[in-house]
């Protein structure tokens, strides 16, 4: 192959690619954009057909099939923001080689302190290679472990020209971080039957199931007068909006829940004496259990409205995405086909459910079923963020035996 998955990842972990909340631009960050640049080209000199990068920020790529058969297009796809918690730039990846077990201190900072108990992953890794910032950025690892996977798997095929593979459809998106990685994405432009994301994820998981999702927001009206003159008369907004919040079952929060549990996480708030407004998400694996988070954000500001007659509360909401599990159920080869991959490529797969979702949720949604391989990371969105470069190689190997897997099935 020209390069290996090693050297495309540190070359691309270099890049700042941190996305950004409340843009008004998209892609949200013109930093975005050097990196699909550089994919661009490198997509063109490895020699995929179709190479086009669009407006929005949508790389898309062909590597064709070479099977006498009807076989499905696959799409693979992987973003290249970094998440906007913490920074992306001047990343310094450093190579633990022949891992022996125990913390591992990050040297651009000794106070970030990778601690084998709390990372029990650690465990497998010995005498392999570990990769992480030095401690003052974070890694990258979501997802341009996914980026550099992807193309050394077509690079490979590339180089195998007498592996019998179906058509594929590559494609890197900005913005995922931010919840609009799909957002201008139409489906009918992938072209692929069906999709797989490449985004993160431990040894040999193979994630089918996301929260369903959806945002709430309350807004409090109040009335604001002279504080000297107030008695009687000041309706104070933030005061009211904190009642609100205490109301909440303090139980049913992201720091109190795992597993299978759902949340109500208030995220931003904002407001004065006027006018106040929480900003909240809700997750449950189940539809039902947004429809019963809704109910209680309702039902706590029916209790405050009685409580503050004067004040005004508003409760709206809106979905976000659905479980994609609902769809893939209809038809799961697309997943057997992916755990059968891993275990081929010597990764005991594990069929897991993701606290979260992926751009595989919303094109589920849209009819492209879309489910996620591993590609290795650990603490995503951290300065402790870190990565093993056998397990990155597991990763393309899991997707090399998925495309022949698809071809041989056919």
């Amino acid at each position: 192959m020209k390069e290996s998955v090693l050297d495309r990842f540190s070359r691309y972990v270099k890049i700042n690619t941190r996305s950004q909340e409340e843009s008004e631009t998209y892609p949200s960050t013109a930093c975005q954009w050097d990196l699909l640049r550089l994919l661009e080209k490198e997509m063109k000199d490895l020699g995929l057909k179709d190479v086009e990068l669009d407006s929005w920020g949508y790389l898309f790529g062909t590597l064709p099939g070479n099977s006498p058969k009807k076989v499905p297009t696959l799409a693979f796809l992987a973003h290249v923001d970094t998440s906007p918690e913490v920074s992306g730039e001047g990343v310094k990846p450093v190579l633990h080689k022949n891992y022996q077990g125990g913390d591992i201190v990050l040297p651009g900072d000794p106070s970030q302190v990778i601690k084998a108990e709390e990372n029990p992953a650690l465990a497998r890794q010995i005498g392999n290679t570990i990769i992480t910032s030095d401690g003052t950025t974070l890694l990258g690892s979501d997802d341009k472990a996914g980026i550099a996977a992807i193309l050394t798997m077509a690079d490979w095929f590339l180089c195998h020209p007498e592996v019998k593979r179906g058509p594929q459809r590559i494609i890197f998106n900005p913005d995922e971080e931010t919840g609009t990685g799909t957002l201008h994405l139409d489906p009918a432009k992938i072209k692929a039957d069906y999709a797989y994301t490449a985004d993160g994820g431990g040894l040999g998981e193979i994630e089918n199931e996301t929260f369903n999702a959806a945002a709430a927001t309350v807004t409090v009206k109040g009335y604001n007068v002279h504080p000297g003159y107030a008695k009687d008369k000041m309706v104070n907004a933030l005061k009211i909006a904190a009642r609100f919040l205490q109301m909440l079952p303090a139980e049913m929060c992201p720091e109190k829940t795992d597993g299978r549990q759902g949340y109500i996480h208030p995220l931003h708030f904002t407001g004065d004496i006027s006018e106040a407004v929480v900003k909240f998400i809700l997750r449950d694996f189940e539809w039902s259990g947004i429809e019963e988070k809704v109910k209680i954000l309702e039902h706590a500001a029916a209790l405050v409205r009685t409580e503050h007659p004067k004040a005004t509360l508003e409760v709206s909401w809106k979905e976000q995405y659905r479980n994609m599990r609902f769809y893939i159920d209809k038809d799961p080869k697309v997943v057997e086909y992916a755990m059968e991959a891993s275990r081929r490529a010597g990764a005991e797969p594990h069929l897991l459910f993701i606290r979260g979702g992926t751009d595989g949720s919303a094109l589920t949604l849209k009819g492209l079923l879309t489910p996620n391989i591993f590609t290795g990371g650990h603490n995503f969105h951290s300065k402790q963020e870190w990565n093993s470069v056998e397990w990155m190689e597991k990763a393309v190997a899991t997707l090399v035996e998925t495309v022949k897997i698809w071809e041989e099935r056919a």
